[in-house]
């Protein structure tokens, strides 16, 4: 019998300053002097989930969870998925090794504090887990993560983006052993390449996003779909002094999102990754009980991975 797969639902949980577009104009030694925003934004996004019956994966900030645990706490209790975004929102290609591994540790912490679960599930902030980047997915690994959203097969992008990797749902084989990585979705429409969430949601027709998820339906994928609390908070602080790239980034259509994102889940079926994953497996799985898809590995990718490390361990001697 065919089972039936619904799409990701993912919300990264940090607030309105903390993006990396803004990064050049506001400290993160300054962040506690700005208005917080994320408790309303969150519970606003959680009022929508909860309206359509739909749970999701939410990527916490651990800068976040220290601060408003009793946020996370709430999160967990509706029953989604509690996942990591790091600690600080840092890029990390920008980071070494060792930074990047306290601020992945650091952020299970704060997480695991608010609300008791320790997150094995993993996205870098602005998808910063690139080519230059891969070492990082070993460090996941040595920390206990599963899985990885944070490879995203696009190209083009000034911040973030593989565009030679895959699509779909894959294991990555790192020297410390496997990660699943998770993909945020993109499918060529009209001739457009167009991702699943995010600005791209705000910018782009609604039609667009639709014939995308219904595009990667068709190859048999599940669609990740990805936003964030300010997305939802059109009444936020406009930051002055920030280049104007990053303004249209941030700003453009915040008062759309919230009826495209009911209309979307009104539309498609969405779940956590943990049970999208888990219907995918059930799919794939054979007569024998072995799973097709735990068989695939990146090996270009896994290479790449393991000679990174050896680059930087060659560095530090």
């Amino acid at each position: 019998m065919s089972v039936s797969v619904p799409n990701a639902m993912t919300i990264d949980v940090e607030d309105y300053f903390q993006v990396s577009g803004f990064e050049k104009k506001i400290r993160r030694a300054n962040w506690d002097q700005f208005e917080s925003r994320v408790v309303a934004s969150t519970e606003r996004l959680l009022a929508v989930l909860d309206d359509a019956n739909v749970r999701g994966t939410f990527f916490i900030l651990g800068w976040v969870a220290q601060r408003h645990p009793s946020l996370v706490r709430r999160i967990a209790r509706e029953g989604h998925e509690i996942a990591s975004h790091g600690f600080w929102h840092q890029l990390v290609y920008s980071l070494t090794p060792e930074a990047f591994a306290k601020d992945l540790a650091d952020s299970k912490e704060a997480i695991a504090s608010a609300c008791g679960v320790v997150p094995t599930a993993y996205r870098a902030p602005s998808f910063s887990i690139t080519g230059k980047s891969l070492w990082a997915l070993e460090i996941l690994v040595q920390q206990g993560f599963k899985v990885d959203s944070s490879v995203f097969p696009i190209r083009g992008h000034d911040r973030y983006g593989m565009p030679n990797a895959k699509k779909e749902i894959h294991w990555i084989q790192t020297p410390a052993g496997r990660i699943r990585e998770f993909p945020p979705s993109i499918a060529r429409v009209r001739g457009v390449s167009v991702p699943v969430g995010g600005g791209y949601f705000r910018l782009l027709p609604w039609g667009m996003t639709s014939q995308a998820i219904r595009r990667i339906q068709a190859h048999g994928r599940p669609a990740m779909f990805y936003t964030h609390p300010w997305e939802v908070d059109p009444g936020q602080p406009r930051i002055r002094g920030i280049e104007r790239r990053s303004r249209f980034r941030h700003y453009v259509g915040l008062k759309r999102t919230e009826g495209r994102l009911r209309r979307m889940l009104s539309t498609y079926p969405f779940d956590t990754m943990e049970s999208v994953l888990r219907a995918v497996e059930s799919r794939t799985t054979d007569a024998n009980g072995a799973s097709c898809d735990a068989a695939e590995t990146l090996g270009e990718n896994a290479n790449l991975v393991a000679s990174q490390n050896v680059a930087f361990k060659e560095n530090e001697a």
